[in-house]
């Protein structure tokens, strides 16, 4: 197991020093580890110029290494479950700004119940969290359930809906209301194209035939958020992520008919995986949450 771990940490590092570091090796014993692993299998798994490079055979013998690390850790996690005390450790993958409105109230009151199990939280879009869950980087994931994947289980959180958000000294932040078509020409702070946001505003402005008018592309709703406060155009940007900027008065929302449609945020698992208890208790205690504790206001 060593040898895997060690020839998948080099092919992440590119370097035989830096992976002997994390793995608090000296560099000869990484190189011998390597060495054992190529006589064994009588191939040359890495070309040691600089930078360092997986050959072809590598390549392969990589993606077989991460399989069986994956089976070793799901035998260990299968053993500890014996034990019968949720412990373990969950990857969770989510977009930031759901990390921010809701992961901080849901992981406080699960780590105050099961001290054991620890979480690690990687933030990533929401087409990634999709990809990162089936391919088993992430155990769960929270996103929009924008489209359906058979390989796939998902289950509702809560509802969120995309809105029109201005700064207060905005041409239509007078407005009680406004229609789709009064945005043809106003300046636009979009989020980045594999945000669930973006795509939900793109299918609108293609429904109506319209062209908005970018100016800038953000990769979080947080960065919208401080562009719009500038008054450096108008965004459409999830309900939940202005409830602070509402309450102080630093952005106004504009009601826009054709964006009112409720978007289920849920958690995303794996069909047919095996559920450590760390993962079932997890998921029973999100799916037991009432959608207040999701959406409710700091």
């Amino acid at each position: 197991m060593n040898q895997l771990e060690t020839l998948v940490t080099i092919s992440k590092t590119m370097s035989f020093r830096k992976a002997g570091e994390l793995l608090n090796l000296t560099q000869p014993a990484v190189s011998a580890q390597i060495k054992s692993l190529e006589d064994e299998f009588k191939t040359v798994l890495i070309d040691r110029n600089q930078p360092v490079t997986l050959t072809d055979s590598g390549k392969l013998f990589l993606e077989h290494a991460e399989r069986i690390l994956r089976v070793v850790e799901d035998l260990k996690q299968r053993l500890s479950d014996l034990n019968q005390t949720p412990q373990g450790h969950i990857h969770l993958g989510t977009t930031t700004s759901i990390a921010m409105q809701i992961l901080p109230r849901v992981l406080s009151y699960f780590q105050n119940q099961f001290p054991m199990i620890k979480t690690s939280i990687h933030s990533m879009s929401s087409t990634q969290i999709m990809t990162s869950v089936e391919n088993g980087s992430v155990d769960i994931g929270i996103g929009y359930l924008l489209e359906k994947n058979p390989h796939l289980e998902t289950s509702i959180l809560y509802y969120d809906s995309f809105e029109l958000v201005v700064s207060p000294d905005h041409q239509l932040a007078k407005r009680p209301h406004t229609t789709i078509e009064s945005l043809r020409d106003i300046p636009f702070i979009m989020l980045s194209p594999d945000t669930a946001g973006r795509r939900f505003v793109d299918q609108v402005f293609r429904k109506f035939r319209m062209e908005p008018h970018i100016v800038m592309e953000l990769s979080s709703s947080e960065e919208v958020k401080r562009m719009v406060e500038l008054n450096l155009g108008a965004a459409i940007i999830s309900k939940l992520t202005v409830i602070n900027e509402l309450r102080l008065g630093t952005i106004r929302m504009i009601p826009v008919a054709e964006l009112e449609i409720n978007h289920p945020v849920g958690v995303i698992y794996k069909s047919g995986r095996y559920l450590s208890s760390a993962l079932q208790q997890f998921l029973s205690d999100l799916k037991g949450m009432p959608e207040t504790n999701f959406i409710g206001s700091e």
